[in-house]
């Protein structure tokens, strides 16, 4: 419920925003856009063995990392009709639990984290048919972990921020005025490790994983079009031909 709060909250804003704007601010062939989504993170997690004081102890596959939905918001800049620059960004708690072994040792809630992900894609924008503008992207994305929690065993975790390769493919449907329905999904690749140390369950032995996130990223929301010259009241009329 929180998070369908911030995404309701996320588009009435982008609504007052827009009408703010001068009345001809909204352009369908605008060089700036704004978009507000609802996303699935969606991790594909490949989880390695567990070490606790350095010694293998749970075996591949004994924890996953929760799905999300989350509000999210991208802002591109149109070089020209087909080619931009989209930045990505949200934030995100999920959830790390333990299965298997795991699970069965008493360990179900391995810990917690924040996670600040933004990505950045080029993309290119096909040309319109019937309304729709399909594109495909490819980039980077970095993930920062902070605020983390360990539940279940205690002490202190700390996950390791990582950077991977994205590709990205989606559609953004005509309204008129500038405005546009939007479906997107990216699929990045990373990997990252993680620690636990000062945990009373192991007697203040440390704890180690590593694990492959590779998240699928799959948003739909409405975005907005114009000009940034029309907002900032730069833009000037054309000077008549002679």
């Amino acid at each position: 419920m929180k998070q369908i709060r911030l995404l309701v909250g996320a588009l009435a804003l982008l609504a007052g925003a827009a009408a703010a704007l001068p009345a001809q601010a909204g352009d369908n062939n605008g060089d700036f856009m704004v978009r507000v989504l609802a996303t699935g993170v969606l991790p594909d997690t490949s989880a390695g063995g567990i070490s606790v004081g350095g010694a293998p102890t749970f075996p591949s596959g004994s924890y996953k990392v929760n799905d999300e939905l989350i509000p999210a918001l991208t802002l591109s800049y149109f070089v020209n009709k087909n080619w931009a620059l989209e930045l990505f960004c949200c934030f995100a708690k999920p959830q790390i639990d333990g299965k298997g072994a795991l699970a069965a040792a008493g360990v179900r809630n391995v810990g917690d984290t924040w996670i600040f992900p933004p990505a950045v894609t080029l993309q290119y924008h096909f040309d319109p048919m019937h309304g729709f503008k399909p594109y495909a992207g490819v980039g980077f994305q970095y993930i920062n972990f902070f605020d983390t929690n360990s539940n279940d065993l205690g002490g202190s975790m700390h996950i390791d921020d990582a950077v991977g390769f994205t590709l990205q493919a989606g559609v953004d449907m005509e309204l008129g005025s500038g405005w546009y329905l939007n479906a997107d999904v990216k699929k990045t690749w990373l990997s990252t490790s993680w620690t636990i140390s000062g945990s009373p369950v192991v007697a203040g032995a440390p704890v180690a994983g590593k694990f492959d996130l590779d998240p699928w990223i799959v948003s739909a929301g409405v975005g907005y079009r114009f000009n940034i010259e029309d907002l900032l009241g730069r833009r000037s009329a054309p000077v008549a031909l002679k």
